[in-house]
């Protein structure tokens, strides 16, 4: 098993963050443009505790190498379930996603949280453990679980820069509609 951590900040508030986290696979985020399809499977609130539980499937279009396609009979298209909690007491988004794709091969189990430094800045904490299934070839197991962690830190920049976007765009966005909300409530007084 490998393990691969990233923390980063975002200088936007928790608010915009969790929000916009929705957004993250969008026409917005230019970087996820491999995210072919979000399924909403389950969506739920906890009446005692107000922690938000949804369960998504998402569906990307990966490059896989033409000779493992013959190998193992796979195609380019993969699925993940994610699941995320949205606890608005304690400010905290968790999603842990597991592949679905390949599951009997290799194993990949990824949690991340935001969580709120300051009022405008949050923290991006991501841990993926990835585990090859090959029984006692460690060496084509290792071999595997390294290309997936240089993978992993690939496309954690690559994350950064999409969601980065998004946000960007979701804040001008929300700046727009509360500008039109208050002309039109300026214009109900005026009337």
């Amino acid at each position: 098993m490998k393990v691969f951590s990233n923390t980063c900040t975002f200088n936007y508030s928790w608010e915009e963050v969790s929000t916009a986290n929705w957004q993250k696979y969008c026409p917005w985020n230019e970087k996820s443009t491999h995210v072919t399809a979000v399924d909403t499977l389950s969506r739920t609130v906890d009446s005692e505790t107000g922690i938000l539980r949804t369960e998504r499937l998402i569906t990307c279009k990966q490059s896989v190498p033409e000779w493992l396609k013959s190998v193992i009979g796979c195609t380019d298209t993969s699925q993940v379930l994610e699941t995320s909690y949205v606890n608005p007491t304690e400010k905290t988004v968790t999603m842990v996603s597991q592949n679905i794709t390949w599951a009997n091969l290799v194993r990949v189990q990824e949690t991340v949280i935001y969580r709120p430094l300051s009022a405008t800045q949050t923290q991006f904490e991501q841990a993926a453990r990835i585990t090859a299934l090959c029984g006692g070839w460690q060496r084509i197991k290792n071999s595997i679980e390294d290309s997936l962690v240089t993978r992993f830190k690939e496309n954690a920049m690559k994350g950064k820069e999409g969601f980065e976007c998004v946000l960007e765009m979701s804040r001008r966005v929300f700046a727009e509609e509360r500008q039109k909300e208050l002309l039109r409530g300026h214009g109900k007084m005026m009337a």
